[in-house]
């Protein structure tokens, strides 16, 4: 009779395991990476887009021309409408719409496509130019839709604050949605707001849509 041989059950250092290794924290953590919740058209969002180290101080003349081409040709495609946004140093606030998280997906990611392509023109380079998807909030009543607002217009006046620059009251972001609409001629890129929260939390001065 062959014996047989019994499992020893020893535990085992080392080896690739699910979950294992250490958790990258701040900037480095990125946008968490687990299924996004369901949207709907009622709703607006605020998408945060964030470029990669190398990329140019967005808030430059040649960086915003590339930006606002973007959106006047991507930022009303695949059920996605940017209703508004502000354009920092490293990264983008959108207020957006869409007909459902599908929609979401595919209208930011042919808009990203548009700026990367675009900005890689300016730096006379190739590759990736955001640094992780987007991250998205959806906003779920009125209030936190005049606040998210309110954050991506006079984001600038905020990140400005902090560096312990101030701003007259009146001054208007010259890379925001707000400057464009001040324009007294030449087209808009963006779209004109359907939700119901979106309409009635613009002031009327930013509802005005010469596209």
């Amino acid at each position: 009779m062959i014996p047989k041989q019994l499992p020893l059950g020893l535990k085992t250092w080392g080896g690739r395991r699910k979950g294992a290794g250490r958790k990258p924290k701040g900037d480095r953590a990125g946008v968490s990476h687990a299924a996004r919740p369901a949207l709907s058209h009622r709703t607006p969002v605020h998408v945060t887009l964030r470029v990669r180290d190398h990329v140019y101080n967005l808030r430059s003349k040649r960086c915003f021309r590339v930006i606002e081409a973007a959106l006047y040709f991507g930022g009303e495609r695949f059920g996605l409408r940017v209703v508004h946004f502000s354009v920092q140093g490293n990264h983008l606030h959108l207020i957006v719409e869409a007909d459902d998280a599908g929609c979401l997906s595919r209208g930011l990611k042919g808009l990203s496509v548009r700026i990367a392509r675009g900005l890689n023109r300016v730096m006379k380079k190739s590759g990736r130019v955001f640094a992780d998807r987007y991250h998205a909030r959806i906003l779920k009543s009125p209030n936190e839709t005049r606040r998210a607002l309110s954050y991506v217009l006079h984001n600038f006046r905020k990140h400005a604050r902090e560096r312990g620059q101030v701003f007259p009251r009146a001054f208007v972001d010259p890379y925001s949605s707000a400057a464009l609409l001040k324009r007294s001629r030449g087209p808009v890129p963006l779209a004109r707001p359907r939700s119901w929260m979106l309409r009635t939390s613009c002031p009327p001065s930013l509802l005005v849509r010469t596209r």
